[in-house]
């Protein structure tokens, strides 16, 4: 199968970091298509970035299309853009928060989410709601570090990250933790043997889910609100949508 692993923002060192992490659990079957969008903020930080990001990522998501994918992932834990993402795609679509929840609350009674800034919290809040896991979240903590010095984790870094998790461990309680963005994708199984806990990276769990769904032939249905969109013209930049749609 091949899947259209898609980087939402435009920085391509976090978009290859990504990459190994996902290729590093992919079936030998599976093909890896790394990607991230031509225009766009270089890391998804606050709403502004995700709703400027969502509109470039669906060009990527029609370009998987084109490509025949057979899935797409959506590797930012805001998942932007992912509700647009099914009404245009014939291919099952994923979101890394969601698919790292869905991991978690099957090895766990309640988990933490450890992301980057506290900003970033009230957007994990609603998709925990969107989702139905908000009852099972103890917890969401943030080390208070840009998105973008996650392209390589220092050590002082991964301890800042670890002290977070342990946090929510001994004071939260919590029996797993979710990593809450792409760019600590490396780092999963590092923190895992030393916590000693199930620790989800959402890039790694969201290939998983796809290949599972592609297995048992299964894809977003399109009977209701993820039909096709009424065809319609676009003006400006996004006039390519007329096209595309006719």
């Amino acid at each position: 199968m091949k899947i259209n692993v898609i980087n939402p923002n435009t920085c391509l060192a976090m978009t290859d970091k990504i990459a190994t992490s996902a290729l590093s659990v992919a079936n030998p079957g599976t093909e890896i298509m790394a990607c991230s969008p031509l225009h766009g903020p270089e890391s998804i930080e606050c709403m502004r970035d995700e709703v400027l990001a969502s509109a470039a990522l669906l060009d990527v998501i029609a370009e998987g299309e084109a490509r025949q994918v057979d899935g797409h992932i959506i590797a930012c834990f805001g998942d932007p853009g992912c509700d647009a993402a099914k009404e245009i795609a014939l291919a099952p679509v994923i979101g890394i928060a969601q698919a790292a929840f869905h991991f978690a609350s099957l090895v766990s009674h309640r988990f933490s989410i450890v992301t980057t800034l506290s900003r970033t919290i009230p957007m994990a809040e609603h998709l925990l709601a969107k989702y139905g896991f908000a009852h099972q979240c103890v917890s969401i903590r943030a080390a208070e570090v840009e998105v973008l010095s996650l392209e390589t984790i220092s050590d002082s870094l991964f301890i800042d990250l670890k002290q977070e998790c342990l946090k929510a461990i001994e004071e939260d309680h919590c029996e797993a933790i979710v990593l809450g963005c792409a760019g600590m994708s490396d780092i999963a199984e590092r923190l895992q043997l030393e916590l000693s806990i199930p620790v989800i990276d959402g890039v790694v769990a969201a290939v998983k889910l796809l290949e599972s769904l592609y297995c048992l032939n299964l894809k977003t249905s399109k009977s209701f609100i993820y039909s096709e969109p009424p065809q319609k013209h676009f003006s400006g930049r996004y006039a390519h949508w007329s096209k595309l749609r006719e």
